[in-house]
């Protein structure tokens, strides 16, 4: 290890945690410390945590907006599970946050805000930075930031209510002092941003950035500062991305590897709505947008894109999955191409829409009339959505059939380091359309896929029939029982033939033993944390992650029969337990949580531990 800059003590990984007011510029701070940590080079994992009122009253504690950032020298899979560091705007900011603060943490609140109102707003009795208790609890590090970042701005022409809300960029300046973050790549950010539509306030922001900064090297009381060394990355061009663009990024690699346009149809709902918003900037890609008046019309939107020839892709939360059912069935009868995705939400209902959860799994499932059943995939971290993106279109093409793309709001949101893969070392996706001239049979299958042959309509020779009334093999309407039970086994073959092409699955930790650990989607880093560390210990443990939930992986059975235990981690009331028990008939236990936070990796090593010791 290469020695600490004087001054300077070194760590492996720091979490910080930056939360104030939704209209403190938590988020925008939170990005620029991310930004500037990739730059480094330091692995990163984030976790914003919105409000879910639109605006809040200012002060209460509905209104608090978060930002956390893991960063380390090595690899990085979580947000971490407490933050060594939180900076606190307002009363509010930290009552909410405090409790989640490890002892003996760095606590950074701005003094200004701990006015009598907003302590009465928090809930607070008295002023919390007068008590000797939190002082012994925390290394607690008060400054007037909002009277500092005004005294900063004496000379601007800004007025006084433009100055305040530079506040939170001299809480980041300070910030990088702290840490030993370079301030050049926010002062490039600023510039950027504003240098020549609104010089004035470029040159405030930079102003306040700096005054922060610097405050830690003039400040009478001496401080601790921390030094996160570089991390080792494999060679190659990186770049900082969250789970919705991964999924926007990924779908369009589909659609090109497969030689097609693609048309996204949605309908704006938290947390999905940035998919559309980041695929809206690709025409030049082939993509066309549609920001449909409603979710039934979205993907009546997206399913006449692939009936036509296109790739149709639409994207919603668990409310919208309920309107889209309909069509989903209509998209299973006809045999179309269609991908839908899912970026899941705490519910029922309005819910929890800013928070996440995992509990439309089985919504994705069965949650259609009639003998439905589909492809369902799921993607494990921010970087992954763009390979489960790419996979869903993959499977939906080649297999003739609507796909369920799984995320949810913790993927959806965070972001972490992704290297930009060789468009060349993506896999080719071939699925020609039936041949103008050439006999044409509506349902005749590929014998390997089960898939029918899509026709482009309107050409001659290659006119059919195609709709949500049961149809025999070639295309005709029919009601002869023999005929619907023999349509039904087919398009559910169709969809057990996929398992053909799932990979073996990728084991962490031990391979049998005397626990196995089976998660799906956004569990994968706390899972796979708690067992890399328990396996490096000596224990018999293991874990995987199931990327393809139907059909399962068929080695997972295999896999199961080598653990003496199997406990399965969840963000629902147990679903993919319940189905792993009566696929496999083993006594799976539940590990459940309901809350719209993502697991701790503490939580899960624990409950690794009780199982192991009982």
């Amino acid at each position: 290890m290469n020695p600490s800059p004087r001054g300077f003590r070194e760590m492996k990984a720091v979490v910080v945690r930056f939360a104030g007011d939704s209209g403190d510029g938590m988020q925008i701070v939170g990005e620029r410390f991310t930004d500037t940590s990739v730059t480094v080079p330091n692995a990163i994992a984030t976790f914003p945590d919105y409000p879910a009122e639109i605006r809040a009253p200012i002060g209460t504690i509905a209104g608090v907006s978060a930002f956390q950032v893991h960063f380390g020298s090595q690899t990085v899979l979580t947000p971490g599970d407490e933050p060594d560091a939180l900076v606190a705007m307002n009363p509010a900011a930290l009552a909410v946050h405090m409790v989640d603060l490890a002892p003996g943490g760095l606590l950074i609140v701005n003094s200004a805000s701990f006015n009598e109102e907003n302590l009465a707003m928090a809930g607070f009795k008295s002023n919390p930075l007068e008590d000797p208790e939190l002082r012994k609890k925390y290394d607690l590090i008060s400054i007037d930031i909002t009277g500092l970042a005004v005294e900063a701005l004496k000379e601007s022409p800004l007025s006084h209510r433009d100055k305040l809300r530079t506040k939170n960029f001299f809480a980041l300046g300070f910030s990088y002092w702290v840490y030993g973050r370079p301030i050049e790549p926010t002062m490039d950010y600023i510039n950027g941003k504003w240098a020549k539509k609104a010089p004035d306030v470029a040159d405030a922001n930079i102003r306040v950035l700096k005054a922060g900064y610097f405050l830690g090297e003039t400040m009478e009381t001496t401080r601790n500062r921390y030094m996160v060394s570089r991390a080792e990355v494999e060679p190659g061009t990186y770049r900082k991305i969250s789970g919705n663009e991964a999924i926007a990024l990924g779908l369009i690699a589909g659609a090109r590897k497969a030689g097609r346009e693609m048309l996204f149809s949605g309908y704006p709902i938290t947390p999905a709505s940035s998919i559309l918003e980041a695929l809206a900037s690709f025409k030049h890609f082939g993509v066309k947008t549609v920001q449909a008046e409603d979710e039934i019309a979205a993907i009546g939107v997206a399913l006449g894109a692939s009936f036509a020839g296109q790739i149709g892709v639409t994207g919603t939360s668990g409310p919208g999955m309920c309107l889209k059912s309909e069509f989903i069935g209509l998209a299973t009868s006809t045999e179309l191409p269609l991908v839908i995705v899912n970026v899941q939400r705490g519910g029922p209902s309005t819910g929890l829409p800013t928070k996440t959860e995992q509990s439309d799994l089985l919504q994705a499932l069965y949650g259609r009339h009639g003998e439905s059943p589909l492809p369902v995939v799921a993607a494990n971290s921010p970087s992954d959505c763009f390979s489960a993106a790419f996979e869903a279109v993959r499977i939906a093409l080649e297999y003739s059939t609507p796909v369920i793309l799984l995320s949810d709001g913790y993927l959806a949101n965070g972001s972490e380091p992704w290297k930009i893969p060789d468009e060349d070392s993506l896999p080719e996706i071939r699925k020609p359309f039936a041949e103008p001239g050439q006999p044409y049979v509506t349902f005749a299958r590929d014998p390997e896929t089960l898939a029918r042959t899509q026709a482009i309509p309107g050409q001659v020779g290659l006119e059919h029939r195609i709709g949500g009334l049961e149809k025999d093999g070639k295309g005709t309407i029919s009601y002869d029982p023999e005929n619907h039970g023999e349509m039904t086994r087919l398009r559910a073959a169709k969809v057990d033939a996929v398992a053909k092409h799932i990979p073996p699955l990728r084991v962490t930790g031990a391979g049998k033993g005397k626990l196995l650990v089976i998660g799906w989607g956004g569990t994968h880093g706390a899972i796979t944390s708690a067992v890399d560390s328990l396996a490096a210990e000596g224990f018999e443990v293991g874990s995987t992650n199931i990327r393809h939930l139907n059909p399962l992986p068929p080695d997972l059975g295999d896999l199961i029969k080598g653990f003496d235990k199997v406990l399965v981690p969840e963000l629902n009331s147990g679903q993919l337990c319940m189905i792993l028990r009566s696929r496999f008939l083993v006594d799976a236990v539940p590990m459940n949580k309901i809350k719209g936070r993502p697991f701790k990796v503490s939580e899960i090593r624990e409950r690794i531990l009780e199982l192991l010791n009982a």
